[in-house]
Order: C-alpha cells, then sequence, then structure tokens
C-alpha cells in the first residue's frame, strides 16, 4: 500500500500550536539528557578510564527500559497521554537533580561507593523513559492530521538533532571551562523547561476500544501487529541492528583522549557532530522529502551510515573523524524520519502506544545495548578494530534486510 503525504508546506505541522509546544517540550528535555550523557560520560571515564565502565552506562538505562517498555506501551494505550509525559518529564528532571547533588555537595557518596550511585540514577531515567518513549510516540501521532504525519517526523526529528548537537557541545564545553557542578545545573533547568512546556500541551482523548482484552492479550496484539507486518518490522530491524552495531558513542571518550588527544571540548564536538549533519538533512526533508522511493532510499542511507562509522575508526585526525561523523548523521536521519513516518502511517489509532513501545524496544533499547556492545567489543577486540567490526554489521546487515524484505525495498511513500 502506498501513501500519499501532503508536502506543499514545509512548516505545515508547526503551524498546530499543540504541536509547537510538544516539540518544544521534547526539544528542552532531549538538549538537558544530551547534556547530561556526555557530562556523566566524561565523569565515569576520569574516575574509572575503562571502556567497559562506559558501556555499563547504556546497559543501566536499557535494562529497566526493556523490561517495562511493553508493559508501558498497554498504559500508553489505556491512560491519557499527555499525563504519562508530563510525570516522566518530571521524573527526569528529578534525577538531574539528584546528578548535580552527588557530584557536588555529596560527592562523598562517589568516594564511598564509586561510581554505583551514578549507575543507579541512570537506572532510574531508564524506568522513566520507558513510560515516555510510547507516550510520546503514540500523541504525537494525535496532534497533527495523518496527511502530515511525513512532515511533522521532519520536525520533530530536527529538533531532536538540534538538541543533540547543542546538548553535547555546551555540556563538553561548561565541563571543560567551568565545573561540573554548573554542567549539571544547567541540566536541571532544561530538564525544568521541558517539563514546563509538557503541560501546556493540550489534552487528547484517547481512541475508543472497540473490544475488551486483558492486559496479556494487549499486549500481544502489539506483537503481532508490528511482526505480520513486512514494511515495519523490516523497517525496525534495519535501524536497530545499525544502531546497535554501528554506534560508536560510548568510545568517543577514549578516542577524544587516545587516538585525537583532544579533551571535553573536543569530545562534546565528536558528540555534536553525527547531530549537525542529521540538522542539515532534516532542513533538506522538509523541503525536499525523500518519502517517492522511501524504501531504496532507506536502504542507501543505512549502507552510507556502516561506511561512514568504518572511516571514522580508522581516521587519526580530528577534522576528519568530526566531519564522518557528521555524514553517520545525515545518513541516519533519513532513517529516523522514514522509519518513523512508516510507523504512524501503517499503526491504527488504538494501537499506536504498543506499536511505539515496541518500537522503542528495538530502536530506543538499541543505543543502550550498542553502548554496551561498543564498550564489550572495545574491551576484547581493542578499540579501532570493534568499530571497524560494528561498522561491518551493519552492512552485512543492509544487505540481508534487501534480500528478506521486498516489500520496504519497494516502498514508495
Amino acid at each position: 500500500m502506498d501513501f500519499k503525504l501532503d508536502n506543499s508546506d514545509a512548516y505545515a505541522a508547526l503551524r498546530i500550536k499543540d504541536f509547537r509546544w510538544f516539540v518544544s517540550a521534547r526539544f528542552l528535555l532531549t538538549f538537558a539528557i544530551q547534556m547530561q550523557s556526555v557530562i556523566v560520560g566524561w565523569q565515569i571515564y576520569q574516575l574509572t578510564h575503562d571502556a567497559l565502565s562506559l558501556g555499563l552506562i547504556g546497559l543501566a538505562e536499557a535494562i529497566p527500559f526493556l523490561s517495562i517498555s511493553l508493559f508501558t506501551g498497554h498504559v500508553a494505550d489505556r491512560v491519557k497521554r499527555k499525563k504519562i509525559i508530563v510525570i516522566s518529564n518530571f521524573a527526569y528532571f528529578v534525577c538531574a537533580i539528584v546528578l548535580l547533588m552527588v557530584s557536588t555537595k555529596l560527592h562523598g557518596i562517589l568516594d564511598m561507593y564509586g561510581v554505583v550511585p551514578i549507575y543507579t540514577i541512570i537506572f532510574i531515567t531508564g524506568i522513566a523513559r520507558g513510560f515516555l518513549s510510547p507516550a510520546q510516540g503514540a500523541y504525537a501521532a494525535q496532534l497533527v492530521p495523518r496527511e502530515l504525519f511525513g512532515n511533522a517526523s521532519t520536525w520533530n526529528s530536527l529538533a531532536w538533532q538540534i538538541a543533540a548537537v547543542t546538548g553535547p557541545a555546551i555540556g563538553g564545553l561548561v565541563y571543560g571551562f567551568s565545573s561540573i557542578g554548573n554542567a549539571y545545573a544547567m541540566v536541571v533547568t532544561f530538564a525544568f523547561a521541558g517539563f514546563i512546556c509538557a503541560t501546556f500541551v493540550s489534552n487528547k482523548p484517547l481512541p475508543e476500544h472497540t473490544t475488551s482484552e486483558s492486559i496479556w492479550q494487549s499486549l500481544s496484539q502489539g506483537l503481532k501487529f508490528v511482526f505480520s507486518n513486512q514494511i515495519v518490522v523490516s523497517a525496525i530491524t534495519l535501524d536497530m541492528f545499525a544502531v546497535f552495531f554501528g554506534g560508536a558513542v560510548s568510545v568517543l571518550p577514549i578516542f577524544a583522549d587516545q587516538i585525537l588527544h583532544t579533551g571535553a571540548e573536543g569530545l562534546g564536538i565528536l558528540r555534536a557532530a553525527p547531530a549537525v549533519g542529521a540538522i542539515i538533512m532534516s532542513i533538506v526533508q522538509a523541503y525536499h522529502p525523500f518519502f517517492k522511493n522511501a524504501g531504496r532510499n532507506l536502504l542507501i542511507c543505512v549502507l552510507g551510515f556502516g561506511l561512514s562509522i568504518i572511516s571514522f575508526a580508522i581516521s587519526k585526525s580530528f577534522y576528519i573523524s568530526a566531519f564522518v561523523l557528521m555524514l553517520s548523521g545525515m545518513f541516519d536521519n533519513v532513517s529516523v524520519i522514514m522509519r518513523s513516518t512508516i510507523i504512524q502511517l501503517y499503526t491504527p489509532d488504538e494501537m499506536r502506544g504498543r506499536v511505539s513501545a515496541v518500537n522503542g524496544i528495538f530502536i530506543g533499547s538499541s543505543n543502550e545495548l550498542g553502548s554496551f556492545e561498543s564498550g564489550l567489543a572495545a574491551k576484547l577486540l581493542t578499540l579501532v578494530p570493534s568499530v571497524i567490526f560494528g561498522g561491518s554489521m551493519t552492512l552485512i546487515v543492509v544487505g540481508a534486510v534487501r534480500g528478506l524484505a521486498p516489500k520496504l525495498r519497494k516502498l514508495k511513500l
């Protein structure tokens, strides 16, 4: 089935007030989370100087996220989604305050227990994210008409990517030139601002449910829908394995220190580089979407992502490394927009929470599990070979999906 999307007005979704508040809240919270991730990464690296310890940051968030995602997808189809989003935003804000206190006023806790308190706080944010992710994915589709799903996905991605650029860069700069306390204080400020914006989004009613079903029946229906739709499952799978094997974010502190010989400031730039590319591509797609040959373009861009990661692994130049990371962000952005648009178009309203949860398990957790995989692979294979291995696995996944999912390959939107 092909869908016709309205691309005549590049700013169509942004003309809707509720969508503007929604995107603003997502931008501010993402900015805070991205700042926090680079601060936590550098803080733990300074405390441990261990690649596996960096990978464990992702695992600490992925474990609770994976454990509750299917349940929270069911909740997002039964409880008002705005309520879930607001409470989850507030939980992130509280965790940011605790990280600030532990790293400054209560730093004796780190002297006594090492990095365990930091992992514990990250674990709690994983719970909050488990509730937030499916609710956000489902609620976004309620804020704009169907014909604007593609346009809304583009602006959603652009807001996220701008935050992903500025968050790590500012986090690294503030940490490097000021102090960890000031850096975490900024995280607290932006997390609170995101919470406030989320409260201004209007309440939308839940879609009606025509059947009465138990929670287990509800969860199984969400899984059955995803795995019975070749286009949806192949798009999710392609993105998941690309991120899982191709991500090098968790080991960037080691690249910055040992190979590129830069500090927290350079790390912030490296962390921001993929998002710079994604911003460029989001702007391009807002005016010239790649939906006509969506399946083919998706496969080409994930292939380009894998090649970019391999190029980063063998680079010895800071500028070349930043450039190829930027390219990886450009390729990845196409994948993100295509996948989110496909899921929104093919998912019934009453199942959006559960399908968003399955998508979150595949994609969201692959970031954290990919971080753990990167840290473990760097420990076992050494740094550069581990990243080359990850990029090569991404290329293999592209070939496999191309052969096994002809409907995705031929997809046009």
